[in-house]
């Protein structure tokens, strides 16, 4: 990245340059992009390719103001720390739908020296998660832990329930291409069956899930039905700074 373009990625991000990569200045940069950038897969609704090249994401979340998915969203995330110096590392990780683990490279999170950074998974820490701490860490998002599994895996888990098995070797972008290529394309993918932008705010969380504006607040969640295109394409970009010329529908 040119520094034009990690000004900008901090301008879209309302982050200042941090004096030096550590982890107080992480926990900012994580914290300030999960309040800027949605968790969003409406490009899959929309027919707009994703292209998992560093610069093509950057664009997408800086240039067109976009959000995205794990890949997405951690692929442009490790290309901004790269930049102001950080080691971040790709990981591989597949969720848990109960028991059942999901697709190998169902997620990408990052490894960013002691620290787990995940601004690609919705609702989750906040804040950066320690790798290398096996008691509970309290984080605004819920009480996490980072288990060892017998096989040499990583879960993590929240509020007592395993959200994903992270495995702890280093992987490249193109490593998760047939991954991406599955949740964009299998019926069995939820994100094929299903529409939805989310973000953090500082009080709770704002979501657009398919037609269905959802606040939440202090505990309170406010959910209303918007009627017309006009009122989507209104909420997309009042709440997410999205801006769309035809409201996405699931096929």
């Amino acid at each position: 990245m040119t520094d034009s373009w990690v000004d900008a990625y901090l301008d879209r991000i309302r982050a200042d340059r941090p004096a030096r990569p550590d982890g107080e200045a992480l926990r900012d940069l994580h914290v300030r992009h999960l309040r800027a950038v949605p968790f969003e897969n409406l490009s899959i609704h929309l027919g707009e390719d994703i292209v998992l090249e560093p610069e093509a994401l950057v664009a997408k979340v800086v240039g067109r103001r976009r959000g995205g998915f794990c890949y997405e969203l951690g692929g442009a995330f490790a290309t901004l720390l790269a930049a102001l110096g950080f080691e971040a590392e790709l990981l591989a990780a597949r969720v848990f739908d109960g028991d059942r683990l999901g697709t190998p490279y169902d997620h990408l999170a990052l490894r960013v020296g002691p620290w787990l950074a995940d601004v690609g998974f919705g609702d989750h820490a906040h804040h950066p998660l320690r790798l290398d701490t096996r008691g509970d860490q309290h984080d605004p998002g819920g009480v996490f832990r980072v288990a060892e599994t017998p096989e040499g895996d990583l879960d993590v888990i929240k509020d007592g329930r395993p959200e994903y098995r992270l495995e702890t070797r280093p992987r490249a972008l193109g490593d998760f291409e047939v991954g991406c290529w599955w949740h964009r394309t299998s019926p069995k993918s939820h994100f094929t069956r299903s529409l939805v932008c989310s973000m953090l705010t500082e009080s709770g969380r704002v979501t657009l899930s398919g037609r269905t504006l959802i606040r939440t607040s202090g505990g309170e969640r406010d959910e209303r039905k918007l009627t017309d295109d006009d009122e989507v394409l209104a909420a997309y970009r009042s709440c997410f700074g999205v801006e769309l010329d035809r409201v996405p529908e699931v096929a």
